[in-house]
Protein backbone atom coordinates (compact mmCIF):
# COMPACT_ATOMS: atom_id res chain seq x y z
CA UNK A 1 0.00 0.00 0.00
CA UNK A 2 1.20 3.44 -1.02
CA UNK A 3 0.88 6.80 0.94
CA UNK A 4 1.65 9.93 0.14
CA UNK A 5 0.11 14.11 0.96
CA UNK A 6 -1.69 13.67 -2.47
CA UNK A 7 -2.63 11.85 -5.34
CA UNK A 8 -3.61 13.04 -8.59
CA UNK A 9 -6.45 12.93 -10.56
CA UNK A 10 -5.16 13.31 -13.73
CA UNK A 11 -9.08 13.74 -15.66
CA UNK A 12 -10.36 16.07 -13.40
CA UNK A 13 -6.69 18.10 -13.06
CA UNK A 14 -7.16 17.87 -9.32
CA UNK A 15 -5.29 16.83 -6.39
CA UNK A 16 -6.93 13.90 -3.39
CA UNK A 17 -5.48 14.55 -0.17
CA UNK A 18 -3.88 12.52 1.52
CA UNK A 19 -3.47 9.92 -1.36
CA UNK A 20 -3.10 6.18 -0.87
CA UNK A 21 -2.94 3.70 -3.45
CA UNK A 22 -3.59 -0.59 -3.11
CA UNK A 23 -1.73 -2.44 -5.31
CA UNK A 24 -1.89 -6.15 -5.47
CA UNK A 25 0.84 -7.78 -8.16
CA UNK A 26 0.83 -5.85 -10.73
CA UNK A 27 -2.48 -4.14 -10.78
CA UNK A 28 -3.95 -1.30 -8.75
CA UNK A 29 -6.97 -2.04 -6.49
CA UNK A 30 -8.14 1.00 -4.90
CA UNK A 31 -7.05 4.56 -4.81
CA UNK A 32 -8.19 7.59 -2.92
CA UNK A 33 -8.06 9.49 0.01
CA UNK A 34 -8.12 6.16 2.11
CA UNK A 35 -7.67 2.53 0.73
CA UNK A 36 -8.07 -0.86 3.15
CA UNK A 37 -5.43 -1.72 4.57
CA UNK A 38 -4.82 -5.81 4.59
CA UNK A 39 -3.49 -7.23 7.07
CA UNK A 40 -0.06 -8.30 6.36
CA UNK A 41 0.65 -5.71 3.20
CA UNK A 42 3.62 -3.64 3.31
CA UNK A 43 2.75 0.43 3.38
CA UNK A 44 4.92 2.59 1.57
CA UNK A 45 4.90 6.19 3.29
CA UNK A 46 6.39 8.26 0.41
CA UNK A 47 5.73 11.55 2.93
CA UNK A 48 5.46 14.93 1.09
CA UNK A 49 5.28 13.97 -2.59
CA UNK A 50 2.18 13.45 -5.21
CA UNK A 51 1.29 9.90 -6.40
CA UNK A 52 0.72 9.96 -10.28
CA UNK A 53 0.67 7.52 -13.06
CA UNK A 54 4.39 7.02 -14.50
CA UNK A 55 4.97 9.21 -17.23
CA UNK A 56 4.99 8.34 -20.86
CA UNK A 57 7.04 9.48 -23.51
CA UNK A 58 5.86 9.02 -27.19
CA UNK A 59 9.03 9.80 -29.29
CA UNK A 60 11.94 7.94 -28.06
CA UNK A 61 15.65 7.06 -29.83
CA UNK A 62 16.82 4.32 -27.20
CA UNK A 63 19.68 3.97 -29.72
CA UNK A 64 21.11 7.42 -29.66
CA UNK A 65 22.68 8.99 -27.54
CA UNK A 66 24.21 12.55 -27.63
CA UNK A 67 26.92 13.51 -30.26
CA UNK A 68 27.19 13.50 -33.48
CA UNK A 69 24.34 11.57 -34.39
CA UNK A 70 24.80 10.58 -37.91
CA UNK A 71 28.27 9.59 -37.06
CA UNK A 72 27.40 7.39 -34.37
CA UNK A 73 24.92 5.40 -36.13
CA UNK A 74 28.33 4.53 -38.67
CA UNK A 75 30.81 4.03 -36.09
CA UNK A 76 29.29 2.06 -33.63
CA UNK A 77 28.01 -1.49 -34.31
CA UNK A 78 24.56 -2.52 -33.49
CA UNK A 79 25.54 -5.22 -30.36
CA UNK A 80 27.45 -2.10 -28.88
CA UNK A 81 24.25 0.28 -29.50
CA UNK A 82 22.36 -2.47 -28.06
CA UNK A 83 23.90 -2.41 -25.04
CA UNK A 84 23.84 1.75 -24.72
CA UNK A 85 19.93 1.43 -25.22
CA UNK A 86 19.59 -0.83 -22.03
CA UNK A 87 21.16 1.65 -20.20
CA UNK A 88 18.94 4.40 -22.00
CA UNK A 89 15.83 2.39 -20.73
CA UNK A 90 17.49 2.22 -17.48
CA UNK A 91 17.91 5.84 -17.21
CA UNK A 92 14.42 7.06 -18.72
CA UNK A 93 12.79 4.37 -16.25
CA UNK A 94 14.54 5.98 -13.43
CA UNK A 95 13.00 9.51 -14.63
CA UNK A 96 9.17 8.16 -14.26
CA UNK A 97 9.08 7.30 -17.48
CA UNK A 98 7.39 3.78 -16.80
CA UNK A 99 6.03 3.26 -21.19
CA UNK A 100 7.22 5.12 -24.07
CA UNK A 101 7.16 4.68 -27.80
CA UNK A 102 10.37 4.14 -29.40
CA UNK A 103 10.47 5.81 -33.21
CA UNK A 104 13.24 4.23 -35.09
CA UNK A 105 16.23 2.68 -33.94
CA UNK A 106 18.46 4.36 -36.77
CA UNK A 107 19.94 2.13 -38.94
CA UNK A 108 20.23 -0.70 -36.24
CA UNK A 109 17.09 -2.58 -37.84
CA UNK A 110 14.93 -4.30 -35.45
CA UNK A 111 17.17 -4.44 -32.91
CA UNK A 112 14.48 -2.86 -30.43
CA UNK A 113 12.42 -6.11 -30.83
CA UNK A 114 15.55 -7.57 -28.26
CA UNK A 115 15.06 -4.42 -25.57
CA UNK A 116 11.72 -4.90 -25.80
CA UNK A 117 11.39 -8.25 -24.94
CA UNK A 118 14.50 -8.36 -22.41
CA UNK A 119 12.23 -5.48 -20.22
CA UNK A 120 9.06 -7.58 -20.74
CA UNK A 121 10.77 -10.74 -19.28
CA UNK A 122 12.13 -8.43 -16.78
CA UNK A 123 15.83 -9.23 -17.38
CA UNK A 124 16.82 -5.62 -17.88
CA UNK A 125 14.70 -2.25 -16.23
CA UNK A 126 13.20 0.11 -18.90
CA UNK A 127 9.63 1.22 -19.78
CA UNK A 128 6.75 -1.13 -20.98
CA UNK A 129 7.55 0.07 -24.91
CA UNK A 130 5.99 0.24 -28.28
CA UNK A 131 8.42 -0.20 -30.89
CA UNK A 132 8.69 0.42 -34.61
CA UNK A 133 11.93 -0.89 -35.75
CA UNK A 134 13.92 0.97 -38.23
CA UNK A 135 11.93 3.64 -39.73
CA UNK A 136 11.01 3.95 -43.14
CA UNK A 137 11.86 6.64 -45.72
CA UNK A 138 12.77 7.13 -49.80
CA UNK A 139 15.93 6.88 -51.63
CA UNK A 140 17.93 10.22 -51.08
CA UNK A 141 15.18 11.26 -48.24
CA UNK A 142 15.55 12.76 -44.48
CA UNK A 143 17.27 9.36 -42.93
CA UNK A 144 19.55 8.93 -45.99
CA UNK A 145 23.33 9.32 -45.82
CA UNK A 146 23.25 12.29 -48.27
CA UNK A 147 26.17 14.23 -46.82
CA UNK A 148 28.81 11.08 -47.58
CA UNK A 149 30.91 10.35 -49.78
CA UNK A 150 28.79 8.40 -52.11
CA UNK A 151 31.54 5.85 -53.15
CA UNK A 152 31.58 4.87 -49.26
CA UNK A 153 28.20 3.63 -49.46
CA UNK A 154 27.13 4.62 -46.06
CA UNK A 155 23.81 2.92 -45.86
CA UNK A 156 20.53 5.18 -44.90
CA UNK A 157 19.38 5.13 -41.10
CA UNK A 158 15.83 4.35 -42.49
CA UNK A 159 14.91 1.63 -44.54
CA UNK A 160 14.13 2.49 -48.34
CA UNK A 161 10.62 2.70 -49.62
CA UNK A 162 10.12 4.34 -52.51
CA UNK A 163 6.69 3.60 -53.47
CA UNK A 164 3.12 1.59 -52.26
CA UNK A 165 4.03 -1.81 -53.14
CA UNK A 166 7.51 -1.50 -51.61
CA UNK A 167 5.85 0.01 -48.40
CA UNK A 168 3.57 -2.95 -48.37
CA UNK A 169 6.60 -5.17 -48.23
CA UNK A 170 8.95 -3.18 -45.90
CA UNK A 171 5.57 -3.09 -43.46
CA UNK A 172 5.66 -6.74 -43.46
CA UNK A 173 8.93 -7.60 -43.03
CA UNK A 174 9.37 -4.98 -40.26
CA UNK A 175 5.69 -6.39 -38.29
CA UNK A 176 7.71 -10.22 -39.37
CA UNK A 177 10.43 -8.77 -37.14
CA UNK A 178 8.46 -7.63 -34.02
CA UNK A 179 7.31 -3.82 -34.69
CA UNK A 180 4.57 -2.84 -32.53
CA UNK A 181 3.55 -0.02 -35.15
CA UNK A 182 5.21 1.62 -38.40
CA UNK A 183 7.09 5.00 -38.12
CA UNK A 184 7.66 7.05 -41.97
CA UNK A 185 9.13 9.71 -42.91
CA UNK A 186 7.34 11.82 -44.60
CA UNK A 187 9.15 14.98 -45.12
CA UNK A 188 12.28 16.56 -44.84
CA UNK A 189 14.81 17.50 -45.13
CA UNK A 190 13.72 21.06 -43.27
CA UNK A 191 15.26 24.34 -44.09
CA UNK A 192 14.27 28.06 -42.88
CA UNK A 193 14.26 30.75 -45.51
CA UNK A 194 12.64 34.38 -44.59
CA UNK A 195 10.96 32.76 -41.57
CA UNK A 196 9.12 30.54 -43.34
CA UNK A 197 9.43 26.47 -43.12
CA UNK A 198 10.48 24.65 -46.82
CA UNK A 199 10.22 20.72 -46.25
CA UNK A 200 9.30 18.30 -49.57
CA UNK A 201 7.10 15.79 -48.75
CA UNK A 202 8.48 12.18 -49.20
CA UNK A 203 4.73 10.41 -50.27
CA UNK A 204 2.06 11.46 -51.12
CA UNK A 205 -1.26 10.74 -49.82
CA UNK A 206 -2.42 7.91 -52.00
CA UNK A 207 0.89 6.00 -50.70
CA UNK A 208 0.36 6.51 -46.94
CA UNK A 209 -3.14 5.25 -47.73
CA UNK A 210 -2.05 2.31 -48.73
CA UNK A 211 0.71 2.24 -45.34
CA UNK A 212 -1.87 2.79 -43.08
CA UNK A 213 -4.64 0.12 -44.38
CA UNK A 214 -1.34 -2.34 -44.33
CA UNK A 215 -0.74 -1.77 -40.93
CA UNK A 216 -4.44 -1.29 -39.99
CA UNK A 217 -4.47 -5.11 -41.76
CA UNK A 218 -2.15 -6.17 -39.09
CA UNK A 219 -4.09 -4.53 -36.11
CA UNK A 220 -1.81 -1.56 -35.93
CA UNK A 221 -1.02 1.95 -37.14
CA UNK A 222 1.60 4.50 -38.23
CA UNK A 223 3.07 7.24 -36.85
CA UNK A 224 4.86 9.81 -39.27
CA UNK A 225 7.49 12.23 -38.81
CA UNK A 226 6.39 15.25 -40.40
CA UNK A 227 6.74 19.21 -40.44
CA UNK A 228 5.17 21.46 -43.04
CA UNK A 229 2.71 21.15 -46.18
CA UNK A 230 1.18 19.14 -48.40
CA UNK A 231 2.85 16.43 -46.33
CA UNK A 232 1.14 16.82 -43.03
CA UNK A 233 -2.49 17.28 -44.82
CA UNK A 234 -1.46 14.03 -46.71
CA UNK A 235 -0.62 12.05 -43.97
CA UNK A 236 -3.86 12.94 -41.67
CA UNK A 237 -5.66 11.95 -45.02
CA UNK A 238 -4.43 8.79 -44.92
CA UNK A 239 -5.42 8.41 -41.39
CA UNK A 240 -2.36 8.34 -39.57
CA UNK A 241 -1.93 7.84 -35.45
CA UNK A 242 0.14 10.81 -34.93
CA UNK A 243 1.99 13.97 -36.65
CA UNK A 244 5.74 13.82 -34.74
CA UNK A 245 7.32 17.63 -34.72
CA UNK A 246 4.21 18.74 -36.22
CA UNK A 247 5.45 22.17 -37.50
CA UNK A 248 3.36 24.77 -40.06
CA UNK A 249 0.64 23.18 -40.32
CA UNK A 250 -2.56 24.87 -42.26
CA UNK A 251 -6.00 25.45 -41.22
CA UNK A 252 -7.38 22.43 -42.99
CA UNK A 253 -4.40 20.00 -41.44
CA UNK A 254 -5.20 21.60 -37.81
CA UNK A 255 -8.95 20.90 -38.57
CA UNK A 256 -8.99 17.53 -40.06
CA UNK A 257 -6.50 16.74 -36.69
CA UNK A 258 -9.32 17.98 -34.53
CA UNK A 259 -11.68 16.16 -36.26
CA UNK A 260 -10.11 13.02 -36.63
CA UNK A 261 -8.55 12.66 -33.12
CA UNK A 262 -4.92 12.40 -34.79
CA UNK A 263 -2.09 14.05 -32.03
CA UNK A 264 0.59 16.13 -32.75
CA UNK A 265 3.39 15.36 -31.02
CA UNK A 266 5.26 18.58 -30.74
CA UNK A 267 9.42 17.41 -29.03
CA UNK A 268 10.45 21.10 -28.43
CA UNK A 269 13.19 19.75 -26.06
CA UNK A 270 15.26 18.55 -28.89
CA UNK A 271 15.47 21.76 -30.53
CA UNK A 272 16.39 23.68 -27.23
CA UNK A 273 19.55 21.25 -26.75
CA UNK A 274 20.68 21.14 -30.54
CA UNK A 275 20.27 25.53 -29.14
CA UNK A 276 22.66 25.00 -26.08
CA UNK A 277 25.04 22.53 -27.31
CA UNK A 278 25.76 24.14 -30.99
CA UNK A 279 29.43 23.65 -32.22
CA UNK A 280 29.25 26.95 -34.30
CA UNK A 281 27.11 30.50 -33.47
CA UNK A 282 25.07 29.99 -37.06
CA UNK A 283 23.88 26.89 -35.74
CA UNK A 284 22.85 27.90 -32.45
CA UNK A 285 20.84 30.80 -34.33
CA UNK A 286 19.13 28.40 -36.92
CA UNK A 287 17.86 26.15 -34.05
CA UNK A 288 16.01 29.01 -32.04
CA UNK A 289 14.98 30.30 -35.03
CA UNK A 290 13.21 27.18 -35.10
CA UNK A 291 12.03 26.73 -31.62
CA UNK A 292 10.61 30.11 -32.21
CA UNK A 293 8.74 29.40 -34.99
CA UNK A 294 7.45 26.35 -33.83
CA UNK A 295 6.32 27.73 -30.69
CA UNK A 296 4.04 30.17 -32.67
CA UNK A 297 2.68 27.35 -34.59
CA UNK A 298 2.06 25.35 -31.49
CA UNK A 299 -0.03 28.59 -30.11
CA UNK A 300 -1.94 28.06 -33.28
CA UNK A 301 -2.71 24.45 -32.88
CA UNK A 302 -3.70 24.74 -29.51
CA UNK A 303 -6.09 27.60 -30.69
CA UNK A 304 -7.65 24.87 -33.26
CA UNK A 305 -8.26 22.32 -30.77
CA UNK A 306 -5.27 20.10 -31.97
CA UNK A 307 -4.93 17.01 -29.77
CA UNK A 308 -1.61 16.65 -28.28
CA UNK A 309 0.09 14.02 -26.73
CA UNK A 310 3.87 14.23 -25.29
CA UNK A 311 7.38 12.99 -26.96
CA UNK A 312 10.67 14.94 -26.40
CA UNK A 313 13.01 13.03 -29.21
CA UNK A 314 15.39 12.05 -26.21
CA UNK A 315 18.35 10.48 -27.48
CA UNK A 316 20.09 13.18 -28.91
CA UNK A 317 19.94 14.36 -25.68
CA UNK A 318 20.64 12.59 -22.62
CA UNK A 319 17.95 10.06 -21.83
CA UNK A 320 16.53 10.57 -18.28
CA UNK A 321 15.89 14.38 -18.68
CA UNK A 322 13.28 14.49 -21.33
CA UNK A 323 10.76 15.64 -18.60
CA UNK A 324 11.99 19.05 -19.80
CA UNK A 325 9.26 18.51 -22.57
CA UNK A 326 6.39 19.19 -20.25
CA UNK A 327 7.79 21.95 -19.24
CA UNK A 328 8.44 23.13 -22.65
CA UNK A 329 5.01 22.27 -23.42
CA UNK A 330 3.77 24.88 -20.17
CA UNK A 331 5.50 27.08 -21.28
CA UNK A 332 4.67 27.64 -24.98
CA UNK A 333 0.68 28.03 -24.11
CA UNK A 334 -0.75 24.78 -22.12
CA UNK A 335 -1.93 24.50 -18.62
CA UNK A 336 0.20 22.32 -16.45
CA UNK A 337 -3.57 19.93 -15.97
CA UNK A 338 -3.92 19.87 -19.97
CA UNK A 339 0.08 19.22 -20.23
CA UNK A 340 -0.59 15.76 -17.99
CA UNK A 341 -3.34 14.99 -19.47
CA UNK A 342 -1.75 15.39 -22.77
CA UNK A 343 1.20 13.54 -21.89
CA UNK A 344 -1.27 10.23 -19.40
CA UNK A 345 -4.17 10.57 -20.98
CA UNK A 346 -3.51 10.90 -24.53
CA UNK A 347 0.17 9.54 -24.28
CA UNK A 348 -1.94 6.05 -23.43
CA UNK A 349 -4.54 6.26 -26.39
CA UNK A 350 -1.76 6.76 -28.70
CA UNK A 351 0.49 4.01 -27.41
CA UNK A 352 -2.99 1.81 -27.61
CA UNK A 353 -2.85 1.09 -23.54
CA UNK A 354 -5.59 3.53 -22.93
CA UNK A 355 -7.22 0.77 -20.29
CA UNK A 356 -4.64 -0.47 -18.94
CA UNK A 357 -2.16 2.57 -17.83
CA UNK A 358 -2.38 6.46 -17.87
CA UNK A 359 -4.30 6.67 -14.29
CA UNK A 360 -4.39 5.51 -10.72
CA UNK A 361 -7.65 3.70 -10.66
CA UNK A 362 -8.57 0.01 -9.92
CA UNK A 363 -8.12 -2.50 -12.99
CA UNK A 364 -5.15 -0.43 -14.52
CA UNK A 365 -1.58 -1.54 -14.08
CA UNK A 366 0.67 -0.54 -11.15
CA UNK A 367 2.58 1.93 -13.21
CA UNK A 368 3.07 4.63 -10.43
CA UNK A 369 5.43 7.52 -9.54
CA UNK A 370 5.55 9.68 -6.57
CA UNK A 371 7.09 13.57 -7.61
CA UNK A 372 8.39 16.28 -5.04
CA UNK A 373 5.75 18.89 -5.01
CA UNK A 374 2.43 19.84 -6.79
CA UNK A 375 3.13 19.64 -10.79
CA UNK A 376 -0.81 21.23 -11.25
CA UNK A 377 0.99 24.22 -9.94
CA UNK A 378 4.63 23.50 -11.23
CA UNK A 379 4.62 21.19 -13.72
CA UNK A 380 8.61 21.10 -13.40
CA UNK A 381 7.64 18.68 -10.40
CA UNK A 382 7.38 15.96 -12.80
CA UNK A 383 11.43 16.49 -12.99
CA UNK A 384 12.34 15.34 -9.21
CA UNK A 385 11.08 12.28 -8.89
CA UNK A 386 11.09 9.98 -5.59
CA UNK A 387 9.47 6.55 -6.29
CA UNK A 388 8.77 4.51 -9.83
CA UNK A 389 6.83 1.60 -9.54
CA UNK A 390 6.78 -0.56 -12.64
CA UNK A 391 4.37 -2.99 -13.25
CA UNK A 392 4.04 -3.27 -9.46
CA UNK A 393 8.00 -3.36 -9.06
CA UNK A 394 9.62 -1.31 -7.55
CA UNK A 395 12.45 0.29 -9.46
CA UNK A 396 13.47 3.57 -7.30
CA UNK A 397 12.35 4.52 -4.02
Amino acid sequence: MLHAAHLLNVELGSLVTPGEVLVRGNKIVEAGTQVTHPSGAAVIDLGDTTLMPGLIDAHVHLFLHPGAEDLQTVVESVPERVILAELAARDDLMAGFTAERDMGTEGAGSADTAVRNAIDKGLIPGPRLRISGNAISILGGHEDAIAYNPALHIRSNATYANNAAELVTTIRQQLKEGADFIKIYETGRDSLVDGNLHTPYQYTREELAVAVAEAARMGTRVAVHCTGEPGALFAVQAGVASIDHADQLSEATMRMMREKQVYAVPTFAIVEYFADHAVFPAAATHERAMQELHAVEFKKQLAVGVPMAVGSDVGPFPHGAQARELELMAEYGMKPADVLRADLLNGARLLGWENEIGQIKPGFLADIIAVRGNPLETISAVKSVAFVMKDGVIYRR
